[in-house]
This record gives C-alpha cells, structure tokens and sequence, in this order.
C-alpha cells in the first residue's frame, strides 16, 4: 500500500510516482505549516520558491538525459494536486514556468534545448508576461520588438505577470516589425525590466500577478521565438495545471476541516451529540468535502492522460493525428473544467457547516480556500466549456484554437 492510497485518495498515475514524490513530500508539508501565516501577513514567498527551485521541482519535466527527472504529464499533474494542497499561491507562481519547459520539451532545435535545459537544472525559472489590459485588440499587442541601431530591444507594459517576481527569466510576448507576435525571453534583472506587485485580486494574494514594465530592453536574438513554435496543447497544459491546483485546495480544505471537527469540544444543544465529532450530520459534511477533493483528484488525474497522448502524438510527425489528439485533449479539459470548478466552489462554502461562526476568524484562514478557488475558476471562462463540448458532441466540431483576450 502507498501513501496516497493510505490516505483514500487512489493510486497515483504511475508505479514508479510513490518514489517520485517521497522526494518532495517533506518539503510539501514545511511549505503548508506556513501558508496561512503568509496569507495574512501578505509575506510573499521568495524563500518558499528557492526552496522549490533547489530541490528540484521546477525541473522535474526535464529529461534525464539534460539531469532531470523526465517526470509523465500525469506523474506532474499529481505532484501539483500535492504542492496545492500545501499553497496553492505555489502552483500558481509556476504556472508560466511550467509553460516554458514544456514549449522546450517540444521543441526541435536541440541547441536551443540544450542552453535552457542546463539552465532549468540549476534551478533558473521563466514567468510570463503575456497579458495586456486596457484597450489592446485580440488580434494585436501594444509591446513591441523593435531595432534600435544593430541592437533588437522590446517595449511595453503587460499584466497579469503570474510569477515573474520570483523568476529569473520573463517571457514576454510582444508584436514585431510585421506585426506578428512573437516571444522573447529576457532576465528578470536585466536593465529596463520592472517587476511590480499590484495584484490586487480578492484570491491568490501572493503570486505577484500584476505588472511588468519592459523599457528599452536589450534583447538576444536567440532568445526570440515565433508564436508559431508554441507547443499547440498549451491551452490544455495552462487550464490542467489551474484544475490540479483546485483539487490541491479540495484536499487542503477537507483536511483543515476535518482536523477543526476533531479537536472541538463545544457543541450546539440542538446537536446530534455531546462532541461535534461524533455528530453524524457534522460528519456527513465533512465526508463530502472528502469526497469532492477525491473526485476532483480523479477526473483531472484522468484528464492528464489526454494531455500526455497529445505530447506523444508529436513524436509521429503525422499532422491530422496530432491535432486529434490536441483537440481530445482541449475536450477532456472542457469537459473538467465545470464539474471540478463546481466541485470545489460548493465544497470551499459548505466547509462552514460543519464548524461554527468561529470558523469565520480570520486567524484560521479558512476564507482562502473559497478566494483561491473562486479566482482560479474565473481565468480561461469556464461559462463557455460546456457550450463548446456540446457543440462537439452534436456537431462534431472541434474545440476552438488558443483563446486571445481585447478588444473585438
């Protein structure tokens, strides 16, 4: 028997994943014992994120052969279900990181595979800086790449930065000379480069999700890839990793929840019992929570295997078969985007009925759970999902290409 099964939360994708993640277990639980403390303190976790880059986590995708761990999609998918369980501020920070690695595992250009792997190794990450607010159109960006003498420099003001405080490298897509978008990647420290924390949402406080300036940066013409070159089920792999995360808050909840029952000896008159924990309508709530953080775990587990087909299928050069693959796997996704946003949402509320009015003090940080999670349903609209499965389902079609944001 594993720990996860011991546990009641199934097997996990892989024989080998046990070993996989006994490796990262200790540090996992040492990052939850301070999460609420830095949710409150609005402590932004510098450290936290070093501790992850040194143990090897944010290379984990990397093969063996570059001195990685060549870890599955699925096997990565788990270890995320287990890092949001500890803070879900974590996966989110890594979210672009984990774009970026994933781009290189696609990639072609072995050179180009070779400088950043060894650079992955030694724990160096990317963020990303993609988005723009204001009146930018869906088919254009304000950043651009511009020649300045012999010297490419990009310009330009992009939010929604997730991680890029904490990154070593930015990726910033911007518009070139033709108005084509393409990617280029700069340090964090580079002169020029400013990173801002004004993120002000409701939920995920401490993933550093606002600005990032870029003025007059100096660019390497090595480090500037076309859109084109963008691995295609890079929606599917963004959307997994924000489900992964609501399954990490579904058992982080049920957890704290559970743990909250166990210890109270106050209970209400109007009560089944004289403690709360033997109370049998206190305990079906919590068995729900349990049981909603399961099958949560499960489908996106399941839905990680699509993913995983479609990065196979890029092996056989055969075009139609990989876009098959790409679009079954953006349609597995659409297809648990609803159900685990639902799942989650209605578990992080109805977590307060099994304990009382105390349950609200901010001390506790039980609030989190439904701020994190509410924010996280809220990116790649998941109101559109079911409209698209449907539209497959009755009509055959395919599940729409990479999804921009602007001005129509």
């Amino acid at each position: 028997m594993t720990h996860q099964i011991n546990a009641a939360w199934g097997a996990g994708p892989s024989a080998r994943y046990e070993q996989l993640a006994e490796r990262f277990r200790p540090l996992f639980a040492n990052l939850r014992e301070g999460a609420i403390s830095r949710e409150l303190e609005h402590r932004l976790p510098f450290e936290e994120i070093q501790l992850l880059k040194a143990s090897g986590f944010t290379a984990v995708r990397v093969p063996t052969e570059y001195g990685g761990s060549g870890v599955t999609l699925p096997e990565l998918t788990n270890l995320l279900i287990e890092l949001g369980e500890a803070d879900s501020n974590l996966v989110q920070a890594l979210r672009g990181h984990l774009g970026f690695t994933e781009n290189l595992l696609n990639s072609r250009d072995e050179a180009r595979r070779k400088v950043w792997f060894e650079r992955l190794v030694r724990g160096e990450t990317v963020g990303p800086a993609t988005g723009e607010v204001g009146s930018t159109p869906q088919s254009h960006l304000n950043s651009r790449l511009y020649l300045d003498g012999e010297q490419w420099r990009i310009d330009g003001n992009k939010f929604y930065t997730t991680g890029c405080l904490y990154s070593d490298w930015i990726d910033v897509a911007v518009s070139d000379h033709e108005d084509k978008r393409v990617f280029v990647t700069v340090r964090r420290d580079a002169e020029g480069v400013e990173v801002v924390d004004d993120w002000d949402g409701f939920g995920q406080r401490l993933t550093a999700s606002g600005t990032t300036h870029v003025r007059g940066v100096a660019v390497d013409t090595r480090n500037i890839l076309s859109v084109d070159e963008k691995f295609q089920y890079s929606p599917a792999l963004y959307q997994i990793v924000h489900l992964a995360n609501l399954a990490g808050i579904g058992r982080a909840l049920s957890g704290e929840v559970a743990a909250a029952v166990a210890q109270r000896t106050r209970s209400f008159s109007n009560g089944n019992a004289s403690r709360v924990a033997q109370d049998p309508q206190v305990l079906q709530v919590v068995g729900s929570l349990r049981a909603a953080a399961y099958s949560a775990s499960a489908i996106v587990l399941k839905t990680a295997d699509a993913l995983e087909r479609a990065y196979q299928a890029r092996l056989s050069e055969n075009d139609p078969a990989v876009r098959q693959a790409v679009d079954i796997a953006e349609l597995e996704v659409a297809q648990s985007q609803t159900v685990v946003s639902d799942l989650i949402l209605e578990a992080s509320s109805r977590m307060f009925d099994a304990l009382s009015a105390s349950a609200t003090l901010r001390p506790l940080g039980l609030d989190r759970f439904w701020r994190n999670a509410r924010t996280l349903t809220s990116h790649n609209p998941r109101i559109y999902k079911d409209r698209i499965v449907g539209d497959f389902a009755v009509n055959g079609t395919p599940p729409p290409g990479q999804w921009k944001i602007g001005v129509a």
